[in-house]
């Protein structure tokens, strides 16, 4: 019975990331970094985002933190508890700090950021030792279509 619930636990993610997916391809009409955010309760969306910050002109402007505004603002807590985030990519450690401070209960990426994981110690904790700050974190989850977007991206911009 355990294996069945982590293969419908594993769809699901696969279905909210395919969402983050979407919003971060149409990012890259933005000349943005294409990085989609979607925050889930009670399996309904109550937050997106993508990266907007030279449109914003706002370095905070990540699509995690934008995510997080708008299900914050939907449900009018900061607190996010019984929530799921799904993130694109692995989030940076401004974006860790926010999913910490909204007590979300799942974090969900689909590829690393080896830039960020390298240089951020808080980072690498947070992932490595899975229960540090009681989330649940999930890796590489469409991890080959994620990274792709980004690969794609920076490419076309050399």
């Amino acid at each position: 019975m355990e294996n069945g619930k982590i293969k419908i636990k594993k769809k699901i993610d696969k279905y909210w990331m395919k969402y983050a997916i979407k919003f971060a391809e149409e990012n890259i009409l933005n000349k943005e970094i294409p990085i989609g955010a979607v925050l889930i309760y009670k399996n309904k969306i109550i937050g997106t985002g993508f990266n907007s910050t030279i449109k914003k002109n706002d370095p905070t402007a990540h699509a995690e933190i934008i995510a997080l505004r708008k299900g914050a603002n939907l449900i009018k807590n900061y607190r996010l508890l019984n929530t799921t985030l799904y993130v694109t990519i692995q989030p940076c450690m401004m974006c860790f700090g926010a999913i910490l401070h909204s007590r979300i209960k799942r974090l969900v990426f689909g590829s690393f950021s080896k830039k960020y994981f390298k240089n951020c110690e808080i980072c690498k904790n947070f992932i490595l030792k899975k229960n540090i700050f009681n989330k649940i974190i999930i890796k590489k989850i469409i991890f080959k279509k994620c990274s792709l977007l980004l690969k794609k991206f920076f490419k076309k911009k050399r």
